[in-house]
């Protein structure tokens, strides 16, 4: 007999599971907290559940996590996982720690179908999408490792962040991510703030509201070009969801709540999208189209075999102080992880990639 693997399992199906093998309702919620305010793995430690109920669920269930083939830590505290599912597929995590707490950027794909022309993911072809248990996963493989079980609160936890923007589109698997995410924010267990929880996307345009809706977490448009025809010749998405499309879209998500503010993610290439003239026409794209919106502006991580540069410092300064003067916050994301590819963009992880090297 298969067993059934219970990390991303909703609560609805969990119920259905211990039903099915005989068990009252009321057991899932007891289980539930086991696996993701405990984060335990054996089921003989569950030590409020009888033994015979103990030993019928090591009978139908596992609780697996996936194998941590490398771990690299950066000079700068920021540390990369390469992590193996039970099929051999391989992804990278990334956690990116501040003074106090920080972000695990977790990844939804084994590889990605959008194809940036910047990014190292998008040279390595899409293999499949993440189950939500093999989502969910990845963050209790950071708990683990920085041992924050029982899910601490909100002021304690070290690990307070989830940025999904790691390898792959979110929204090009949208089922399992909305599902691993409500995983992540359930307050009986991992209990993450859907505040803390960003979503970052490349404009899959008829997902961005649905999405949302059903997550409540921030939203992440990896936006790159203030025009379409720069933007189809770096990120090749484009031309099936034009920036039309992606602003209205953006625009519906914010319609009927101000506190909803959209960070356009921005990563700036030599020569190519960094001018004033660009900050000009992303400046006018946002009036345009009314949005609440501030910039993440990224400077490029070159890696191996790429051709993009990154722009100067003075230009990335001066486009910055271009979209602060017309009122939009700005900030230049500083690199973390960069001695071990672990910043924006460098994340890639064939299978036959070993001791971590991308």
């Amino acid at each position: 007999m298969n067993k059934i693997e219970l990390i991303g399992l909703s609560k609805n199906e969990l119920q259905k599971a211990l039903v099915d093998i005989g068990e009252k309702p009321f057991r899932a919620k007891q289980l539930w907290q086991w696996l993701y305010y405990f984060g335990e793995t054996d089921f003989e430690k569950m030590s409020n559940l009888s033994k015979v109920l103990r030993q019928k669920l090591a009978e139908n269930f596992t609780i697996t996590r996936p194998k941590v083939v490398t771990e690299q830590l950066s000079s700068d505290k920021t540390r990369k996982w390469l992590l193996e599912f039970a099929d051999g597929q391989r992804v990278e995590m990334v956690y990116i720690p501040e003074s106090d707490r920080g972000a695990v950027c977790i990844s939804t794909q084994v590889g990605c179908a959008v194809g940036c022309k910047f990014c190292h993911t998008g040279s390595q072809k899409l293999t499949r999408n993440l189950t939500a248990g093999e989502i969910v996963s990845q963050f209790m493989v950071a708990r683990d490792t920085y041992g924050e079980w029982p899910s601490p609160t909100n002021e304690t936890r070290y690990l307070s962040n989830i940025v999904v923007m790691g390898m792959g589109e979110p929204l090009h698997n949208m089922e399992n991510v909305v599902k691993a995410l409500n995983i992540l924010t359930d307050g009986d267990g991992i209990a993450i703030s859907r505040r803390r929880v960003t979503m970052s996307s490349s404009g899959i345009a008829p997902r961005i509201v649905e999405a949302l809706q059903q997550t409540g977490v921030r939203l992440a448009i990896s936006l790159h070009a203030p025009n379409n025809e720069l933007r189809s010749s770096i990120m090749p998405i484009n031309n099936r969801y034009p920036l039309e499309e992606v602003l209205k879209a953006c625009q519906e998500y914010q319609s009927g709540d101000g506190s909803r503010y959209i960070t356009f993610e921005y990563l700036l290439l030599k020569n190519i999208n960094d001018t004033l003239d660009c900050a000009h026409q992303l400046i006018a794209l946002m009036k345009k189209y009314g949005l609440r919106a501030s910039f993440n502006l990224i400077p490029f991580n070159p890696w191996p075999g790429c051709a993009f540069q990154p722009s100067s410092n003075a230009q990335v300064k001066a486009f910055a102080k271009e979209l602060e003067n017309a009122g939009f916050a700005a900030p230049v994301r500083v690199a973390r992880g960069q001695d071990i590819l672990a910043a924006c963009g460098q994340l890639k992880s064939k299978k036959d990639i070993e001791d971590g090297k991308s």
